[in-house]
């Protein structure tokens, strides 16, 4: 298709941009059956503009069995029927071009559906055959091949199920999340084509951008080793052999002026910057920032880990306060524990819904006032909480394949409430959500936020508005009483976000220009508020 009809001409936007995710089952439902779609997503793009984002990044929209959430890809040159046409998201791409709107799309390197042809086709071709060597087929072990081929464990928290999966015919297939997600052989020339194709397909459609999913795990050892025995170099996490993967992408993605953003879980700051040298990946996640928790001297940490881990090769750092995948910033920070972990995920935990709003609030600030780019998710910019999803509706493989320990994600993947007088809060028109809605989700209509001037939304708008006067430079922080956190930009902002119960001083300023919340009656900042400030 060539290259896109309209031109950028800020070609390192992705250094500092705000970008929202779009989980488009639970955007905006445009033809009434219940479940979000690109229609829907276009005639929102005037929200979007108005709210000042930078780039809009999409979960998965492919042709999906939808096994777990889309991330389980049958055809990545196809849009789910249940979310459009290739010529509906081109025509999207395009639209939020024209309103200064970028798009970046989801690739889920590690592994296809089982509905995938390749999959299918290595079932019918049978052991020993070239259609298997895509994948990780193997005989299992013990006397009859009874056990699986090793021991690595699952990459769904919680999960006790085994990662291979036996066929009829006596062939074990790897899957790391689920059966129906096999694991692709990495070490498979046809593979790395295939890839870099989809890429090329993509960017000849404009998009801008691709986010890559457990952009760590593609790589295997070619032995499979048990991990109990072999832990380092680990058989299958953050590999050598990756770096090879994503030169060969940067190459692709240079040639179109596209940028990277790499879902990489690492704690060894010094192999997760590796991904984000000059030649690989543009930026990362920023997983230690979001799962923080609401702490001064953890966040502080976290900041300065985060910014001296990524400037030795010169990449921004991203800011992350939550996705979909991870509980709500509002129902976390009301929590006694506000930071997340995965592996303590747990129905019925009690939550403080008026602190964690106010707690949101001063985060949405002290995150939008940070170095780098800031990664915002749908509804996020409306205060939603987490909700609590009936255990006969949830629909995420996390909650089934943890035995019903693991409530899963479906509490942050709701559909968003546009209108609070509509049906459905004004989600869709006519068909009941995909997954229900609380009974009070139309308090938090867009509509009624729109109105109210000290509303969520309202202060993200504000906020966006006035990140470009916080200027491109570096952070420099400042003197703070104990539990206050104050640093200044080289375009002469200042942020200060105040934790402890007692009100803080102001730095010196000459102007006030956004605050979280109100100051009290002596002007000082009272506690879980955050506030800008010109120098």
């Amino acid at each position: 298709m060539g290259q896109p009809t309209h031109a950028f001409s800020d070609h390192e936007w992705w250094r500092s941009a705000v970008i929202y995710q779009v989980y488009v089952r639970s955007f905006a439902d445009g033809d009434g059956d219940g479940t979000g779609d690109l229609a829907g997503v276009r005639s929102r793009l005037p929200y979007l503009a108005e709210l000042g984002v930078d780039a809009l990044w999409f979960n998965p929209w492919y042709r999906s069995p939808m096994k777990d959430g889309g991330y389980d890809v049958a055809d990545y040159r196809a849009i789910d029927p249940a979310f459009g046409t290739l010529a509906e998201a081109e025509k999207l791409i395009d639209e939020a071009r024209s309103s200064g709107i970028r798009t970046i799309i989801d690739i889920v390197p590690n592994h296809v559906s089982d509905h995938h042809p390749w999959f299918r086709a290595a079932l019918a071709a049978g052991p020993g055959s070239p259609e298997r060597d895509l994948f990780h087929f193997r005989p299992g072990r013990g006397a009859h091949g009874e056990l699986p081929p090793n021991d690595w464990p699952s990459q769904f928290a919680g999960s006790t199920e085994p990662v291979w999966t036996r066929l009829p015919d006596g062939d074990w297939y790897l899957h790391l999340f689920t059966p129906e997600q096999p694991d692709l052989n990495w070490a498979h020339p046809a593979v790395r084509q295939e890839h870099e194709d989809i890429l090329r397909f993509w960017f000849d459609r404009g998009v801008a951008g691709v986010r890559i999913d457990s952009a760590a795990l593609l790589a295997k050892d070619p032995d499979l080793p048990d991990l109990a025995t072999h832990p380092q170099p680990h058989p299958f996490v953050d590999r050598d052999e990756l770096h090879d993967i994503y030169r060969s992408w940067r190459a692709v993605a240079d040639s179109y002026g596209g940028v990277f953003v790499g879902e990489v879980w690492l704690p060894d700051a010094e192999r997760f910057a590796r991904y984000l040298r000059p030649d690989e990946l543009h930026t990362a996640f920023n997983f230690s920032f979001l799962s923080c928790p609401w702490h001064p001297g953890r966040l502080r940490a976290a900041i300065d880990t985060t910014l001296a881990e990524h400037s030795p090769v010169g990449a921004p750092a991203t800011w992350v306060l939550c996705n979909h995948d991870v509980t709500r910033t509002v129902t976390r920070y009301g929590r006694e524990d506000t930071a997340f972990d995965f592996a303590t995920k747990a129905f019925g935990t009690p939550t403080d819904p008026v602190l964690g709003t106010r707690r949101a609030r001063a985060a949405a600030l002290l995150s939008l006032a940070l170095p780098g780019a800031v990664y915002l998710y749908q509804g996020e910019e409306l205060g939603l909480p987490e909700a609590e999803i009936p255990v006969e509706r949830i629909q995420d493989p996390m909650y089934h394949r943890s035995g019903g320990t693991d409530p899963g994600r479906d509490g942050c993947r709701v559909p968003l409430p546009w209108a609070a007088g509509l049906p459905y809060a004004g989600f869709g028109s006519r068909g009941e959500p995909w997954l229900p809605q609380p009974e009070d989700w139309p308090s938090y209509a867009a509509d009624r936020q729109e109105r109210d001037p000290g509303s969520m939304l309202t202060l993200y708008r504000r906020a966006i508005a006035l990140r470009p006067r916080l200027g491109t430079g570096t952070l420099t922080w400042l003197p703070a009483p104990d539990g206050v956190l104050a640093f200044s930009r080289a375009g002469g902002a200042i942020c200060a976000v105040n934790f402890s119960a007692t009100p803080a001083d102001l730095p010196a300023h000459s102007e006030l220009l956004l605050g979280s919340g109100p100051l009290d009656e002596s002007g000082r900042l009272p506690q879980d508020t955050a506030v800008w400030l010109h120098a």
